[in-house]
């Protein structure tokens, strides 16, 4: 992959900071920004994921996902009541008890 030179300016303590990782690492300093710059970038990709994410499953339903789970309980309420013959079975605290 062919790489491009560029120069950054940076406080000095964190200069000192990467120049530490990067002898502890055993990479170059060149190395350590790639790496931080990628998990930077990843981090920034997958928040407007969440965010679009975020926006399709807000809590709020609208008039057709409304409509939609009102007939999905209908549905169940059919099949539940024909399984059964149309008894309405009651169950209490006691009855969930083990």
């Amino acid at each position: 992959m062919a790489t491009v030179k560029t120069a950054i300016s940076i406080q000095e303590s964190l200069f000192k900071r990467v120049n530490d990782l990067a002898e502890e690492l055993q990479i170059s300093r060149s190395q350590v920004y790639a790496l931080a710059v990628e998990e930077f970038i990843k981090q920034h990709e997958n928040r407007g994921i969440s965010d679009a994410l975020n926006e399709v499953y807000d809590g709020t339903p609208d008039q057709e996902e409304k409509a939609l789970r009102e007939g999905i309980r209908r549905r169940q309420r059919q099949l539940v009541e024909g399984q059964f013959g149309g008894v309405h079975l009651v169950l209490g605290p006691r009855d969930l008890e083990t």
